[in-house]
């Protein structure tokens, strides 16, 4: 008989991924973008960029900024809005053989609530991801998620409107994320996600202006992994529902960490701009891994950082 390999099967609550890699919301359009390069079914989840009930322009450009260990964003949310995901975006990812997730965002309550109600009864949406962390919008959920009592108050509203999973995509910029985390989790959330950007200025000294247009932008990569990494790791051995790592996902050793530290699944973002295919690389490189362990299962590893 033939051995069919290492199982990447993950569980976050009751959605069931064939592996712990999905895409990270803003780095993958809506799926299609990606498709000439990826197959989408190879992937453990499809997060699509943010939607909001209205369309969102986002802010002015340049929007992107490299940096030596990452990049500097300032998309500020564009998107097409709820209208036109549903009518234009959502058909084509029905297609597939892959969880959807949708990162919602709103300035109140009532955006959440009226957003996760609606993609609940769409169908083919596995679940919401809460975006309750931006920190490169002025106005907007970013407000949410310094404070506990809003994060439980914000998701005790969703969940009674939402069918399905409700993720919440906390900010590290608080000094107890723990906090936030179990006031997610007691609001009713099925898992947090940890985290998201840094906000950060980026100069051009030549011409002595900033290089966004919008001045200040949220820093992403390699350079936040090690603090997303810990973060997580404290979310997961305080929490009782999964916890989702984001940050800094380059390579399939960056994948393994957070793994190694608690998270049931990653998300991978910057590194999509720099090699589309990064995420089945990272599918391919787990599986690998697994096999030079002698390990038959994803849950054998996940949590299981050796601290002796």
């Amino acid at each position: 008989m033939t051995n069919p390999g290492p199982v990447l099967e993950t569980r976050i609550g009751d959605l069931v991924l064939k592996n712990p890699v999905m895409t990270a919301s803003g780095t993958f359009g809506y799926g299609a973008e990606f498709a000439p390069y990826v197959d989408l079914n190879d992937l453990g989840a499809v997060v699509v960029k943010g939607i909001s009930l209205e369309p969102r322009q986002g802010n002015p450009p340049p929007r992107t900024a490299e940096t030596p260990c990452g990049m500097v964003n300032a998309i500020g949310l564009e998107n097409v809005g709820l209208e036109r995901f549903l009518a234009d975006k959502l058909p084509y990812l029905r297609q597939f053989d892959v969880p959807v997730v949708v990162n919602v965002l709103g300035r109140r309550v009532d955006d959440y609530v009226r957003l996760a109600g609606a993609l609940s009864e769409a169908g083919g949406v596995s679940a919401v991801e809460l975006n309750v962390s931006c920190p490169n919008v002025t106005s907007g959920g970013q407000a949410f998620g310094l404070d506990p009592e809003a994060v439980q108050t914000l998701v005790a509203a969703v969940r009674p409107a939402a069918s399905i999973p409700i993720w919440v995509k906390l900010t590290p910029l608080v000094t107890d994320i723990v906090r936030i985390g179990r006031a997610a989790q007691e609001g009713g959330a099925d898992a947090v996600c940890v985290g998201n950007t840094f906000p950060a200025l980026v100069i051009d000294v030549h011409r002595r202006k900033p290089k966004l247009g919008n001045v200040v932008g949220g820093l992403s990569g390699p350079a936040i992994r090690p603090i997303m990494v810990r973060l997580c790791r404290l979310l997961a051995c305080s929490l009782d529902v999964p916890v989702i790592g984001i940050g800094g996902v380059m390579c399939v050793e960056d994948a393994l960490e957070y793994l190694l530290a608690g998270a049931r699944a990653v998300q991978v973002g910057t590194a999509n701009f720099v090699e589309p295919r990064t995420t089945v690389s990272i599918v391919e490189g787990l599986r690998k891994y697994l096999g030079e362990q002698g390990v038959t299962r994803m849950d054998e590893i996940i949590g299981k950082l050796r601290l002796e």
